[in-house]
């Protein structure tokens, strides 16, 4: 009996000092252990992106590599229209390899934070051009219950010199797993522009992720996009120069 109660008080303690030691995080530390849980070293996937509108629906299935934050790879494996269709970041260069008129295009920054195949994500979303880790300030502004997950609320305002469009992002990250669970995006005058949220946490690979992601935009009623991954795996080795313009027209024909 006395064993079990030195146990319990044992482990009582030893929550005590996780508890502690979580609180002494700082606002950046946890968004860059939700980034790297995220990211990983390297990821390759795919994915189902539902676009949902007042008088239509339309899905977009696709095939997904990234290593670090230099770089990503899309392709686009249905509908028949867009089939082959790939975007391709190197570091702060983007391209789409359009095979109906065989053109490679480049996307020019302007453009990062426009529409992607008509979606309510951004170029930027996709790619993840911009980082939430060093393009933003950290703020933690307490801790808050959101969907029944305790999250740690955190505002990350854009440094002076960094290349984003938006004015003020929220972001609720959960403090049991790290994962990114809500966000909310203010343009330059802090007006709420979209909420994600993210749900269906599942194991993915070797961790548990959410597996649905939603996004609406707060002024347009009746408007969302929906991104699922359908199998994502981690830190499998891809080399740099498997994101190539050469590999992207290779890999296009794979579709047909």
């Amino acid at each position: 009996m006395l064993k079990r109660i030195i146990l319990i008080i044992s482990l009582f303690i030893s929550c005590i000092f996780i508890n502690v030691g979580a609180q002494t995080l700082t606002a950046k530390e946890i968004i860059k252990k939700a980034d790297e849980k995220s990211r990983g070293l390297t990821s390759q996937g795919e994915m189902t992106m539902t676009i949902v509108r007042p008088a239509w629906t339309r899905s977009v299935t696709m095939k997904s590599w990234q290593k670090g934050t230099e770089y990503s790879m899309i392709l686009i494996t249905s509908p028949a229209k867009d089939k082959g269709q790939m975007f391709l970041k190197i570091k702060t260069d983007m391209w789409n390899w359009v095979p109906s008129i065989e053109k490679m295009i480049k996307i020019p920054p302007s453009m990062m934070m426009q529409s992607w195949m008509g979606s309510d994500y951004t170029n930027d979303d996709l790619v993840r051009e911009s980082s939430i880790v060093n393009d933003y300030t950290h703020k933690l502004l307490g801790n808050e219950l959101i969907r029944e997950q305790m999250c740690y609320k955190i505002e990350l305002i854009p440094l002076a010199e960094a290349a984003v469009t938006w004015g003020k992002v929220i972001l609720w990250i959960t403090t049991d797993g790290f994962n990114q669970w809500k966000a909310e995006y203010y343009d330059e005058d802090m007006k709420l522009v979209n909420i994600l949220n993210a749900s269906n946490i599942k194991k993915m690979g070797d961790r548990e992720i959410p597996t649905k992601m939603e996004i609406s935009p707060q002024d347009k009623k009746g408007n969302k996009t929906v991104l699922e991954i359908k199998s994502i795996v981690f830190n499998q080795i891809i080399n740099d120069t498997f994101f190539s313009q050469q590999n992207m027209k290779k890999l296009s024909q794979t579709t047909k």
